[in-house]
């Protein structure tokens, strides 16, 4: 019998997958026992670096949007693939492309932020149509890049549920090559080559002013089936960023162990 990916460890899913992207960072997340995302919010290049090195031993990823940076240049680029180095984690630009295909591609390779030339994965709106995947999928496949589809959000009221979901669904498994997962809140596959990252984790339930909504990692791994944890402000936001990122580690493996 074929075993789902919730029965399957990290290594034995990177064997599966396409994308060489994939491959690392299962293959990261069972070396480092981490399926810990987070977000680095900020808006300077100084408090960007210093989060990803308190940060670093214990995560998978760094998510950034690169674009609130109100001082980017190329060094910065150059010290953060450094760090992503030494720490072994990917880096992730949460771009959210939403365009048709032609523009999609200049901006992932071209303008400022050359954002192929660095980051290990994007992520795309399906809205525009299987178009958008196209464009992306001929700057990155090349670089080894991957990206994900935002099948669904955490932010209460979002529009990306029903037969929008199901269209993400499709996308991907026709564009398999490149990319190799979603932004979602469940499981949408058993497919064990697809990786499903969470947004909007806490260590507690609830929600903020503008209409984000957080679940815990136990809900997110054990119940909804998902695969990575994105945490944002709950390590960002804390006294002692490195602590609280060992905690959300440790929670997050041990929820992970509950459902294999």
């Amino acid at each position: 019998m074929t075993k789902t990916n919730a029965l399957m460890n990290y290594d034995e899913r990177a064997q599966l997958c396409q994308n060489p992207t994939a491959k690392k960072l299962l293959s990261i997340m069972a070396e480092k026992k981490t399926n810990l995302a987070v977000n680095a919010d900020v808006t300077t290049a100084e408090e960007l670096l210093h989060f990803a090195d308190l940060v670093g031993p214990h995560i998978c990823v760094l998510k950034t949007h690169i674009d609130i940076l109100v001082d980017f240049n190329q060094q910065f680029i150059s010290t953060l693939k450094q760090l992503a180095e030494k720490h072994r984690f990917l880096l992730f630009e949460d771009r959210k492309f939403a365009d048709i295909g032609a523009i999609a591609k200049m901006q992932y390779q071209h303008g400022i932020y050359e954002i192929a030339s660095w980051a290990d994965i994007t992520n795309a709106h399906p809205l525009p149509g299987p178009g958008v995947i196209q464009g992306l999928k001929e700057v990155g496949l090349p670089l080894g890049r991957g990206a994900l589809l935002v099948a669904e959000m955490s932010s209460s009221g979002s529009l990306a549920t029903g037969s929008y979901t199901e269209a993400a669904i499709t996308m991907a498994k026709q564009h398999s090559d490149f990319v190799f997962g979603f932004i979602s809140q469940r499981k949408l596959t058993d497919d064990p080559r697809f990786i499903h990252f969470c947004p909007g984790v806490k260590l507690a339930k609830g929600t903020d002013s503008l209409g984000q909504q957080y679940n815990t990692p136990e809900k997110v791994l054990v119940e909804n089936g998902c695969d990575i944890i994105i945490v944002g402000r709950g390590i960002i936001q804390a006294p002692n960023p490195q602590q609280e990122a060992a905690r959300y580690q440790e929670a997050g493996m041990q929820a992970f162990l509950k459902k294999t």
